[in-house]
Formats: C-alpha cells, structure tokens, sequence
C-alpha cells in the first residue's frame, strides 16, 4: 500500500483541514480555523488558530473549546469573536452562542447566547457593533419568549411544522418553524441585543449581509415570495439606531447577492444572478452602486463568473474571485475599470481578505494541495504563510484538453498514480452542473485512489464554469447530449495518454455527476462500472420533489426534462452500478435512488436473477445528506467504492468493512 496519508484512510481522515480567514481592522492580526478528529474519531472539531501575516512565526492555538469553536471575525478593538457550543451541567448539546476573547488576554466570554444558536456574525471595522443571525419561533415576542416556547415544543415532544409558503425543505434542513433574524449587539455596553427583523419569515435565511465601518447601518440581501412559488432575493439597508428598513437595488428579471459595502459606507457591490429560461442560461455579474443613484453592472464584458466580492482596503477597487480555465484566480477590478488578474498561479483562492499597504491574504488549493493560507503582494507575489504541513501525494497532477465533436474544446486535469505501469482510468464527473473541478475536495478526493493505482480523470464538460457564458449555454437544457459528448472525448484523450489502460476503465459522479453517470450507463457499455452518487435517475419526479422545484422550472420544460431523463434507457444499462444516497438529501430527494434501484433490479438489461443475485449495490445512508459528512461514514463510503471497484475494474476480491456489519 502506498506509504502517504491517501494509502490508509484512517491517516487520510486523520489529516487537518484548514478553512476560513479573520483579519483585525489595523491589519496586524489573522486568524484561520483548524479542524482535527476527535478522539473516537467520530467527529471534527474545529479550533481558531493565529497566523502571522509576516510568514515568519509558525501558526498558534487560540482556542480549546471540547465541542470546538468557528467563525472567527475581529471587532474593531482587536477582541475576537467567534461562535461556540460549550456543554453545560443542563445541557449537554447546546446551540452555539457568541464568545468574545479579549485582545489584551485572558478568557474568553460568552455574550449572547439564544436559544435557537447564533448563525453568523459580521461586526463593524470601526464601530463597537456586531449583527448576528439567529432563528426564533414565529410567534415568540422576544428572546425570554422565544426560550419558553422552544421548552413547551421540547416538553411535549412536538416536532410539527405549519407551513403556508415555499420552500419547505433546503439541502438536508427541514425549514420551520423558527425564521432566522438579525440582531444588533452592543460590544462596548451592557445593552440587551436589539431585533433588527421583526417577522421576517423566510427573508433573511442563509442571507449574505455586510456592516459598515462605522457600524451605522447594515446591508443585507432578503428574499421576497414571488410568482409560481419561487423567491426573488433584493438589497435592503436597515439603520441599526431606528431598524428602520429600505429597499436598495431591486432587479426584476434577477437575484442579488453578497452584497459588501465601501470601507467609507457610500457604496454598494453585489453579485448579480440572472433568471434562467429553459432556452437561456443565467448569467453571474458584478453589480455596483452609490447610495441616492442607479446600480450598475461592473466590468460588463467581462465573460466570468464572479464567485465573491470584497473591497480593497482602501476602497479603490473589488477584489473577486471566478472560476478560470480549471483555476479561481484573485482579479482587482476598478470601479470603471479593466479586470485585472492579481493572481496567475494553477490554484484556486478563497476566503479573500484585504490589508493595508494594498496586500491580501486569502486561503489557496489546488488538486496539488489542500487549502492554506496565503499573502499576495501588489506586484502579484504569493507567498505561504506558516500553518500546517502539506501531506505528500502519491502521484502526479497533469493538464489534458480533447477537441469536442462540435468542434471546440474541453479541458481536464487527470491525476497519475506514482506507478508507471499503465493505470486502470477512473472518469470522475462533477456537481452542479455550474461547477468547475478547480480546488480540492476532501469527500471526492481522487489522491485516495490513486494511492490504490488508478489514475483518475477531471473533466469540465459543457455547464462549467470558467470557460465563458457560450460554453455554459451548449449544455443549457440538453444534459444528455453537449456534456455527454465531452465526457466522452476527455475519455478518448485520457485513454490515448501512455500511462492509461485503456481496457479497465469506470465513471464516478455525484449530484449532476450522478445523474451523468445515469446517463452514461444506459448510452454506451464502455466502462466497466459505474458510481452513482445522489444522482438524478427519473426528472419527471425529480421536477417537484427536489427543495428548490423552481429553480429546476426555470431549467427545462417537461418535454425536454423527457428527453433528457436517464430512466428512459434503463433497459439498455448492462454495467455493474453502485447506487449510493442519503435519505436526508432534499436536494436530490432519496425517491431518485429508490426508483433507480427498483427499476435497475427489474427492468435494466443486467437485471437481478430469480434467486435476486445482481452485480448492483446500493450504499444507503439513512441519517446522511447530500454529502455524507460523518467520518466514519465518510469511510465507509471511501471503502465500498474501493471494494466496488476492486471488483469490476480489477478482477480482484476486495472484502467490504465490518462496520456494515
């Protein structure tokens, strides 16, 4: 077995993960959050860390919290605020509250603690402010009120939800009863927080919002019910004195998101998401205004995707990220200005934060190495700062491109195992479908099987992102035939290159992956298995069971939903398939899998025998989303694709975990 980290997955998931960056408001602090396993290595559990902006010291533990600690930001004074859930004598599994630690030393302190748990919280650069997003119960007067219904619910074990709207369902959370509200809390008084959001219902769920310096004001997006049961997501200020609220950039034909606000509060920047029709695609933009005149969009020609948005430190200029050509580079765009690439490097950047003196840290990866924080000069330079140490991989990282049969192009990144010996392909397709295989994936991890000698392959077919808005829409509606197509030429090349076997050879994918590896499986018999993921099987059913049915609306008509629905070619799959799903994914509910699994069994060209033998798995998760996240779940999950494949790729025996009992 390989001797890195990837060839045993207790040392795989052992490894610590690095996410998220906090910078104090004078520039001389950073923080990052470090996730490690438990002890029983059932759980992670995340610690804030100090890094220092210099690159010079190495990285230092802040915190030590048994259930961990998250979401770090500095308030104005340099004291750090994060969020935790500290066990008590009566409550062994609280909610998380605010903490805040003094910048001149000594414990940190519990400030609000709510009963429905703190969220998210933003603070002010110059002002003794912070806003928090925390739930309460929709007929709750106030905080007090709020903790004594959540008892009387606890008391008489009722878990029943009233809705009248939609949605009802998001990703694996059931929606309801409480509502999400943002509240003010006062950092240098002893003042109880303040409600900014009376009743607001659904509006300001998971919503991106921004505090001004001078913590006067804050800008938030808020959704609005709109026709055909769907949302429509606006700008809104609320004054944090009156709680006084307006609307501030309303786009009837799109969404507005992430807005950030000017460090000198006249000025608004916001993502701007165009509603799709089943003939166009939607299309990400920049947006921008000054308070008292029109938004405009920023850098209109600019044919990328922003994924987000911050300010310069001085204002001049937006600092976005966008997915580029299999990368995520750091671009400088002027308000009126060229977008200029800050970054030019094989990574993709996160996390972005902006210092003095023009420099900016942001956390980087790639499929050559997980994320770690990093300092980026004016001049473009990028440099590492101290934190963990990088684990060894075992292989190599190479670029692919493959001429399409509609004569364009498509670029993969295909990753070699550290064996010459010719290498079993692995085609793994990925999610969204507006994504990019462009930085590292610590449940989709192709080092842990390259460790086992597979060579695997990343394609960005038709619906990526960072290839320009026609190269979205040639899949736009049409699943089935522009991705399918470039799936198969990335293959092609893949097979020609002289460290691919070419004779053993099999498709993973999850989400839209998923549903591609559906769509492969009954379009060719090239592939000698196939891992199917939350995929999408039957979109007949899929059209209003999934949480956000009129998203999926806008994407297709039932005529082409028809025609580009995988279950319609069950009878012609005769490859082993491994059926994997978590019942609590409302994104891809569990029926597509149940379906798939029935009719794979009965109506498939490889259907089960009258004894019910069949080459078919299914890896059900009943407590599991979209993801499956759990640890040891998550191996259970490495070590049945391993087996799987071990089997129908390699003509080996491979015996499945004694933990499926």
């Amino acid at each position: 077995m390989n001797q890195t980290p990837f060839g045993d997955l207790d040392d795989y998931f052992a490894l610590q993960r690095v996410s998220g960056l906090a910078m104090s408001p004078d520039g001389s602090r950073l923080v990052t959050t470090i996730s490690e396993l438990n002890e029983k290595r059932t759980e992670y559990i995340t610690a804030v860390w100090e890094l220092d902006p210099r690159g010079l010291a190495p990285a230092r533990r802040l915190t030590r919290g048994a259930k961990g600690e998250s979401a770090p930001v500095f308030a104005s004074d340099g004291d750090l605020l994060f969020l935790s859930a500290r066990p008590a004598d009566d409550d062994d599994k609280p909610p998380a509250s605010l903490w805040q630690l003094p910048a001149a030393g000594g414990e940190a302190v519990e400030i609000f603690a709510p009963p429905g748990g703190v969220e998210l919280v933003k603070t002010a650069r110059a002002g003794a402010t912070a806003v928090v997003r925390t739930p309460l119960l929709p007929s709750a007067r106030g905080i007090d009120d709020d903790r004594r219904l959540r008892q009387l619910r606890k008391d008489n074990k009722v878990t029943a939800i009233v809705h009248s709207g939609y949605p009802i369902r998001h990703w694996d959370k059931d929606l309801g009863p409480a509502a999400p509200h943002l509240f003010t809390v006062n950092l240098a008084a002893d003042h109880p927080p303040s409600d900014l959001t009376p009743q607001p219902g659904g509006s300001v769920r998971d919503a991106d919002f921004d505090v001004s310096s001078d913590g006067s004001f804050v800008v938030t997006s808020w959704k609005r019910p709109a026709r055909d049961a769907s949302e429509h997501s606006v700008l809104v200020r609320i004054d944090l004195a009156s709680g006084e609220r307006t609307v501030i950039a309303d786009d009837p034909e799109a969404d507005l998101w992430s807005p950030v606000i000017s460090p000198d509060g006249s000025a608004v920047a916001f993502v701007r998401e165009s509603y799709s029709t089943p003939d166009v695609a939607p299309r990400i933009s920049l947006g921008h205004f000054r308070f008292g005149e029109n938004s405009s969009e920023v850098s209109a020609d600019w044919d990328r995707w922003p994924a987000s948005v911050t300010w310069s430190h001085d204002g001049d200029a937006l600092l976005v990220t966008a997915d580029e050509g299999g990368r995520c580079p750091v671009f400088r765009v002027p308000i009126g200005g060229a977008v200029e690439p800050l970054t030019g490097d094989d990574y993709a950047y996160t996390d972005v934060v902006a210092a003095p003196g023009d420099v900016v840290y942001a956390l980087r990866s790639s499929y050559a190495a997980p994320p770690h924080p990093v300092r980026i000069d004016k001049n473009g330079t990028v440099g590492r700062l101290r934190c963990i140490e990088q684990p060894k991989l075992p292989g190599t990282l190479t670029e692919l491109t493959a001429d399409t049969p509609d004569g364009g192009s498509v670029r993969s990144w295909l990753v070699l195992p550290e064996s010459e010996a010719p290498a079993p392909l692995l085609l793994w397709i990925h999610g969204g479908p507006l994504a990019s295989w462009n930085s590292w994936h610590w449940r989709w991890n192709p080092w842990v099987l390259a460790a086992r000698g597979y060579a695997v392959l990343l394609p960005d077919p038709a619906l990526s992102t960072g290839y320009g808005q026609d190269f979205i829409q040639r899949g736009w509606g049409s699943w089935g035939r522009a991705p399918f197509d470039d799936l198969m030429a990335a293959t092609d090349a893949a097979c020609s290159h002289p460290r691919i076997d070419a004779t053993r050879t099999a498709v993973m994918g999850g989400s839209f992956g998923g549903y591609m590896a559906n769509w492969i499986a009954g379009h060719t018999d090239r592939f000698d298995a196939i891992v199917t993921h939350a995929g999408l099987w039957a979109l007949d059913q899929f059209n209003a069971t999934t949480d956000a049915a009129y998203y999926w609306r806008r994407e297709m008509t039932q005529e082409m939903a028809e025609a580009n629905s995988p279950h319609r070619a069950v009878s012609a799959i005769r490859t082993p398939m491994l059926v994997i799903h978590g019942d609590k994914d409302y994104r891809v509910p569990i029926g597509e899998a149940l379906r798939l699994w029935y009719e794979l069994l009965s109506e498939s060209g490889l259907p089960a025998a009258d004894d019910g033998t069949s080459p078919h798995r299914f890896l059900y998760y009943p407590s599991e989303n979209h993801w499956v996240l759990a640890p040891q779940n998550a191996k259970v999950w490495y070590q049945v694709v391993i087996a799987f494949l071990a089997e129908h790729v390699l003509g080996e025996a491979c015996e499945l975990p004694e933990t499926l009992g």
